[in-house]
């Protein structure tokens, strides 16, 4: 059986959720292995739709395993309400979902310093988080004095480990700005009771993904937030706190790279972004604009914060670099039935930086706050594609402009969405999807 990654191919909200839905009928189990609970992916089915934003979306295919990797961060009170919205639903969990016991917790202290952080820092240099205490945890896991899940099970050990983070420098950073920071023996017994009811799931993960591989079982690697957010390849400093590469999987489940069959980048027809940073193709035309024109069409807003994403036109350049860097054997391009309604599409193929032309994505934030996109218009389609089912009935215009991507990008398209609903996709005949999965 094959062993695929889903990866983000942007700035996070490409549609990753949807992708991982619709390919998780295929395979045995869906790991996630980074971020936390940052991540906002949303599945549609029928009259139901569900945000995720610690379980992997393979969880409404009955009977697949459902794995949270030790490269995430879990907030156990939002993981506990996420499960119980699941059962409400009548979605069996039994025996079939499991946490890695390495994976990292986080602590109320961590929230706290994490709106500290964003709520005293100046416009220029705010990081626009969700303030989930994300950034903070991963911090506290490279400073090598975080809690893992698996510290949680024993009531005395957890209090101590806990009490040398409220004491330390982490504590007098909130108590400094009038912040209490918590009892260590209080803190320890909160996060103690909340294991207690996921305690059954927790376990080595690692070793659970390697027997199944072992066995033949195909396994679906689930991405969070997208390549542009990546702490080493990303915008940095705009960027959130963990690998979001294809590679981060080996690190974040503990599995070889040997094991993987292959990559599926996932885009969005058109560029979004959620929070501070450069974003070259960004449409700040107004209220009456293609920048708004987008946003609505898009119902472009966080799943996770409920903030308006910044839109634009899709970043050709950025593109090609997030290909390169994860090596796709295909791609999905989503949400193309937003472009519906417009008489023409700019995609860009380019950047000018001071007089020069540029073929990759700048490191320098400075370098990337100055580059002027350079566009190539191709003509829009008029017509609503979200009824079409099959490639060969989409709109000539329409195959055209994701071929042009795909080519831009230099990876294959290998499957369109055309609407929020998992039914609402079309897979290319032939594609290496296709072939891979026999779809």
């Amino acid at each position: 059986m094959p062993n695929i990654a889903v990866v983000g191919a942007q700035w996070g909200d490409e549609g990753k959720g949807k992708v991982v839905d619709l390919l998780s009928s295929h395979f045995s189990v869906v790991a996630r292995f980074q971020g936390g609970p940052n991540a906002g992916h949303t599945v549609i089915f029928g009259d139901q739709k569900f945000a995720l934003h610690h379980v992997p979306s393979g969880v409404f295919r009955a009977g697949t395993r459902i794995v949270v990797g030790n490269g995430t961060v879990i907030d156990l009170e939002q993981l506990l309400a996420e499960l119980e919205t699941l059962r409400q639903a009548n979605i069996e969990l039994g025996g079939r979902f499991f946490i890695s016991d390495r994976a990292h917790v986080i602590l109320p202290l961590w929230k706290g310093l994490d709106k500290l952080r964003e709520t005293t820092a100046d416009a220029t240099s705010k990081i626009g988080t969700t303030l989930r205490g994300i950034g903070p945890t991963y911090e506290a896991k490279a400073a090598r004095w975080g809690v893992r899940m698996g510290d949680l099970a024993e009531l005395e050990h957890l209090e101590d480990r806990v009490r040398r983070i409220i004491e330390g420098p982490a504590g007098d950073r909130l108590r400094d700005a009038g912040i209490d920071p918590g009892q260590p023996a209080a803190v320890a017994r909160e996060a103690h009771e909340l294991w207690k009811q996921v305690a059954a799931t927790v376990t080595d993960t690692a070793t659970l993904l390697n027997d199944w591989i072992d066995e033949g079982h195909g396994v679906l690697f689930e991405g969070a937030q997208g390549t542009l957010l990546d702490v080493d390849h990303g915008s940095y400093p705009f960027v959130t706190s963990s690998n979001t590469l294809t590679g981060a999987l080996c690190a974040g489940l503990g599995v070889a790279p040997t094991r993987l069959t292959g990559t599926v980048g996932v885009f969005k027809a058109y560029g979004t972004r959620v929070g501070s940073g450069p974003m070259p193709t960004e449409l700040d035309d107004g209220p009456e604009g293609n920048g708004q024109k987008l946003r609505d069409r898009g119902h472009e807003f966080g799943t996770t914060t409920g903030r308006p994403r910044r839109c634009g036109w899709f970043d050709g350049v950025a593109a090609r670099y997030a290909t390169r860097i994860n090596r796709f054997d295909g791609a999905c391009v989503m949400l193309l039935d937003v472009l519906d309604a417009f008489d023409e599409i700019d995609v860009c193929v380019g950047y000018r930086l001071d007089g020069e032309e540029l073929k990759t994505f700048p490191a320098s934030i400075a370098a990337c706050e100055r580059i002027e996109p350079i566009y190539e218009t191709l003509p829009g389609w008029k017509s609503d594609t979200t009824a079409i089912r099959r490639w060969d009935r989409l709109p000539a215009e329409a195959v055209r402009y994701v071929e042009r991507l795909g080519e831009i990008a230099g990876t294959e398209i290998t499957m369109v969405g055309v609407g929020p609903d998992r039914e609402q996709s079309i897979v290319k005949p032939g594609s290496w999807l296709s072939r891979t999965l026999d779809l």
